[in-house]
């Protein structure tokens, strides 16, 4: 079956491989790359026919991730960047070329190779990186950003590269031709900046009128792997050209459903990229050579490391952001291969070298989401030990920092938090480290403080210790508990309320004493049991009180509620036993044209009259003066035994029904 078969074989391996890593509670690119190695040419047994087809698939993944990423991350949110990412990277390939340099004559090569194998590893993984910050919930950090921003410099710096390495034989010929190299990127980049900021979006508006899914979906897939194809045809890199194409329609209003329909592709084909990278290591020569491998891997993940800590210290970051971007960039590169078959067809990197390089580059590849994991808690140590100004950046002036609110985290939950607290007119503060939310935080005028939750510096910027109440919104599970642990010790007795996000956490938070957990798709999938209860017409209190049971299942850690919280939680499933009827006054009905006191309601029912909907106009707590007319909308509080009585001692049942009103609904509940 040729290639199908191989994509079976390659998708079968890695869904063992990803279940193995899931079990283990490892990133599934590991799973996928130890799938890549078991199915490759050097193990034997049920083995991919075609390695150059797979690699060739994988080139999609890579384009595709890409492409995503351009989407996600726009323009203006790398502006903040630009500095570390077109100074600082070039500084940081020189300075790792000459390391290599320098560790290429330390293993015996001679001055070409040596070269070669510096300008390999000068180069980090785009695809591990990315791959790893969305696994692990780091996209839109400090850090990130000033990862992408180097990576996407490196991405560039792949043609120049491979032009200038060969001209080191031959200057004459290779000069001009980086020097038209040059030219066509400059007239792409103006194109799509000119041409395609128009002509994509537009195209989009023209497809999404005919409300095909499908067609919008290949319409996507095919701007950007189209264009990622006309950027290698001008001689750059393919993978760079789908980038520019998702910058480009980020500024498109189509851009988060393009986003939404790109994401399976992207994953299913990256999967590919993972697993053909395993496909390149053979672990016998692994074997025979373990301790030289084991030592390269050691001095370039160390010495990489410094270097990016270096630079990006020297570009004025400080509080972790160094060490996240050192521990995260260490790693070879995926266009290590490309420069690396370039030198082994020019004769200036020899077999034995080039076996190597792929060794180092794949097992530094599956250190990376090991070390980002094992690097977490240094991360935060160091960033803790960053001053407080540097993380302290409050608005709007003379927020009020005293029995307030702090909201850990700005995405949705927490800007719909923000927002209903700032409607109340109470004091509340936000604290986040992804800087678009920070500055739409600032925008709308709530005080917010960057830096990261868990350090001790930023909770006492934010006051924690004096807050009336903590609420910890953040996405991503592993934030959560590091963010909850630090506030507990900070401020031990604030009423601390925490966003689970897995139903699992629930289990997990609670030995940290925390007063309230909601998780939101237990809480939504509850929600919806219950109005399908409703609706099929089961007794609103049966209905209430199996909610509250299985609510009380899952959060059992919270029945330790004393004071205040338990007479809260009892009048939460106590709530149901009074209700609201809303019941139309008709022209025959005997209630007509009388005023409340004269009816002595509550004396023959037992219910009570707290509305009156008359056309457009609610009175509320209508008095004993004032009077019922036909075509009112009343409002009766009570049980349902009460509001039965009312209906059936007051009202003529032709005349007086439970009304299907345009304002509220026939039948409320408090």
């Amino acid at each position: 079956m040729g290639i199908a078969a191989d994509i079976a074989i390659i998708l079968v391996a890695a869904l063992i491989g990803g279940f193995v890593a899931q079990r283990l509670g490892q990133p599934l690119i590991i799973g996928y790359i130890l799938a890549g190695i078991a199915v490759g040419p050097f193990t034997g047994g049920i083995t991919v026919s075609d390695t150059h087809d797979i690699e060739l698939l994988a080139e999609i993944g890579v384009a595709l991730l890409l492409f995503a990423l351009g989407i996600e991350f726009n323009l203006r949110t790398l502006a903040a960047v630009r500095l570390v990412a077109l100074l600082g990277t070039p500084l940081q390939m020189l300075l790792t070329i000459a390391a290599g340099y320098g560790i290429g004559l330390a293993l015996g090569l001679d001055s070409a190779a040596a070269l070669w194998f510096g300008a390999v590893i000068s180069l980090s993984s785009t695809m591990v990186i990315l791959k790893t910050l969305a696994t692990r919930g780091g996209l839109g950090t400090l850090a990130s950003r000033v990862m992408i921003g180097m990576l996407i410099v490196q991405d560039l710096a792949v043609v120049p590269l491979l032009i200038i390495l060969p001209t080191l034989t031959n200057p004459i010929d290779g000069l001009p031709e980086l020097g038209w190299a040059i030219v066509r990127a400059a007239v792409f980049l103006l194109a799509m900046i000119f041409g395609g900021t128009r002509l994509i979006p537009w195209l989009l508006r023209q497809v999404a009128r005919w409300n095909s899914r499908e067609l919008f979906l290949v319409s996507v897939t095919a701007i950007g792997l189209g264009v990622g194809y006309a950027t290698y045809l001008t001689g750059l890199s393919f993978a760079f050209g789908a980038f520019a194409a998702g910058i480009v329609l980020s500024e498109s209003e189509y851009s988060h459903q393009a986003l939404s329909d790109i994401l399976p592709l992207r994953d299913v084909f990256g999967l590919l990229f993972f697993v053909s990278i395993g496909m390149l290591l053979d672990p016998q020569y692994v074997w025979a050579n373990a301790a030289l491998i084991a030592a390269v891997v050691l001095v370039i993940s160390v010495t990489k490391a410094m270097i990016f800590v270096g630079v990006s210290r020297t570009f004025g970051y400080r509080d972790g952001v160094p060490l996240a971007v050192g521990l995260g960039l260490f790693q070879i590169g995926e266009f290590a291969f490309v420069i690396a078959r370039s030198g082994l067809a020019d004769g200036a990197i020899p077999p034995s070298l080039f076996s190597l390089i792929i060794a180092t580059t794949v097992l530094t590849m599956i250190l990376t989401p090991l070390v980002a994991q094992a690097g977490e808690p240094l991360v935060a140590w160091w960033h803790a030990r960053g001053d407080v100004g540097r993380h302290a950046a409050v608005a709007p002036a003379g927020a009020r920092l005293d029995d307030h609110i702090v909201i850990i985290g700005f995405g949705r939950v927490g800007r719909y938090a923000a927002d209903v607290l700032q409607r109340l007119g109470l004091a509340c503060v936000v604290i986040d480290e992804d800087q678009r939310a920070f500055d739409d935080a600032r925008a709308a005028g709530i005080p917010v403080i960057y830096g990261d939750a868990s350090s001790p510096t930023v909770l006492a910027a934010a006051r924690v210790a004096q807050a009336r109440l903590v609420l910890v919104v953040v996405a991503a599970a592993v934030d959560v508990e590091r963010i909850v642990r630090q506030v507990r010790a900070c401020a031990a007795g604030v009423p601390l309320l925490v966003r689970a996000a897995t139903i699992g956490q629930i289990d997990d938070l609670q030995p940290f004493a925390v007063d309230e957990i909601i998780q939101p798709e237990f809480e939504a999938g509850l929600e919806m049991v219950r109005q399908t209860l409703l609706r099929l017409a089961f007794p609103p209190l049966a209905v209430d009180a199996l909610s509250d049971a299985v609510r009380d299942e899952r959060y059992r850690s919270l029945q330790r509620q004393e004071g205040d919280l338990a007479h809260l939680a009892w009048l939460r499933r106590a709530r149901h036993a009074l209700g609201i009827d809303w019941v139309t006054i008709h022209e025959r009905s005997p209630v007509a044209d009388r005023t409340i006191g004269s009816l002595q309601v509550r004396r023959r029912t037992g219910a009570s009259i707290v509305a009156i909907l008359r056309e457009h106009d609610v009175i509320s707590n209508p008095g004993p003066d004032d009077r019922l007319t036909i075509g009112d909308a009343v409002a009766v509080l009570g049980t349902p035994e009460q509001r039965e009585q009312f209906r059936r001692r007051l009202c003529a049942a032709p005349a007086a029904t439970v009304a299907d009103h345009p304002g509220p609904p026939p039948t409320g509940v408090l």
